[in-house]
């Protein structure tokens, strides 16, 4: 094959793998942002449908002054220059120009802060909600506590479902690249949903543009929002905050589903949790501390501390660490009551969780103590029954 010939089957090769590349790429995400948007998010509820409105109509306002008041500067300045024999005009004093431009712009400001104003103060208004669910903010996950309504007294966590390896270029990447968790939240179809925010340790934002909602989450205060999704469909956002290193894998993900269909999903949560339910006078063995503790590892500690326990940056190395393989109270409170850049998991992961995790880094890679961790030794350390 002569030289003309391997260039062109070269780039030829360029361009399919460029072209493959790209449409992979041109993917909308479902329930995300589309390719090439430039407008908001489609609404999902009427306080977002406002918000689009009053976007648009202030948009107009502002490309027609804009316009207006440099169409009669470049028209003055080319109609009316030296160059033409035009000469400047002496005059002071104008009651009449003078009202003019103070009225105008009065008039144009309040007939945008009115709809604003209508639509800023629906959006304050949480009263008479169906269901209320508390969402607190973790580095870096979401916790949901449904707290009134139906679905009452359910709870968990959502974390980030992408994989490590996707995000470290080792696994293709899904369509719902780091806008994918384990556990969504799920509500009711036009339901008044009241939500409130609040952080165990830094500030967060909890964020969907498609119901128009970005409520902070601030540690040691209660803030609250509201939204009513007028369509079933799946919805997602981000921690809209800059809440640390893994800021960018903190998503949301919000489930609308049908009456029928969230009454069946909370009698199915229900029974999970009910099921779920760990008898802290268990006593594990080895092996299955250690399974359920690599699960817990890499949902909630490989994001910082590596997958191969070596750790990165500010996070140390669980492999080989003198706090793993030393005493194990040292351990426990790291743990339960969190140190410097290590979160608070105490009340956020359950005791079960937190013992087969801790026997999890105890026995893997180096480490080998053999040491089983039991439930009731981490209810002992932070003083439960």
């Amino acid at each position: 094959m002569n030289l003309f010939g391997k260039v062109t089957r070269a780039s030829l090769y360029f361009a399919v793998a460029f072209g493959t590349a790209f449409a992979h790429a041109a993917e909308n995400m479902p329930g995300g942002p589309a390719v090439n948007q430039l407008n908001f998010a489609p609404p999902a509820t009427k306080i977002m449908q406002e918000i689009h409105w009053l976007h648009w109509m202030m948009l107009v306002i502002c490309a027609v002054i804009f316009i207006g008041v440099f169409g009669v500067m470049f028209y003055s300045i080319l109609k009316h220059r030296k160059s033409l024999g035009h000469k400047s005009a002496s005059f002071h004093e104008s009651t009449t120009v003078e009202i003019i431009w103070t009225v105008v712009p009065l008039l144009i400001v309040i007939g945008m802060a009115l709809p604003a104003t209508k639509t800023v103060v629906a959006m304050k208004d949480t009263t008479n909600s169906d269901i209320t669910i508390k969402t607190t903010g973790y580095q870096w996950k979401w916790g949901y506590d449904y707290i009134k309504g139906e679905g009452e007294g359910i709870n968990f966590i959502s974390t980030l479902a992408t994989s490590r390896e996707a995000i470290n270029n080792l696994a293709p990447k899904s369509d719902t690249y780091l806008m994918e968790v384990d556990n969504e939240m799920v509500v009711p179809v036009g339901k008044k949903i009241r939500l409130i925010t609040t952080a165990n340790d830094v500030i967060h934002a909890w964020t969907i543009p498609a119901f128009g909602v970005k409520q902070d989450a601030i540690p040691g205060f209660v803030r609250d929002t509201w939204f009513r999704a007028d369509k079933i469909g799946t919805f997602r956002g981000q921690c809209s905050e800059l809440c640390g290193a893994e800021h960018a894998f903190m998503p949301i993900v919000v489930r609308v589903v049908s009456q029928e269909d969230y009454t069946a999903w909370v009698a199915e949560k229900k029974k999970a949790m009910g099921a779920g339910g760990d008898d802290p006078s268990k006593v594990y063995t080895l092996e299955e501390q250690k399974e359920r503790g690599a699960k817990v590892y890499a949902a909630n500690c490989a994001a910082c501390h590596q997958p191969n326990g070596k750790g990165a940056g500010a996070f140390p190395a669980l492999d080989g660490s003198k706090v793993v393989n030393g005493p194990k109270a040292g351990q426990f409170n790291i743990l339960l009551n969190g140190k410097n850049a290590m979160p608070k998991w105490g009340g956020v992961l359950s005791d079960a969780d937190i013992a087969a995790v801790i026997t999890y880094t105890r026995n893997s890679w180096g480490n080998k103590t053999g040491e089983v961790i039991q439930t009731q030794e981490i209810m002992t350390a932070h003083g439960g029954k």
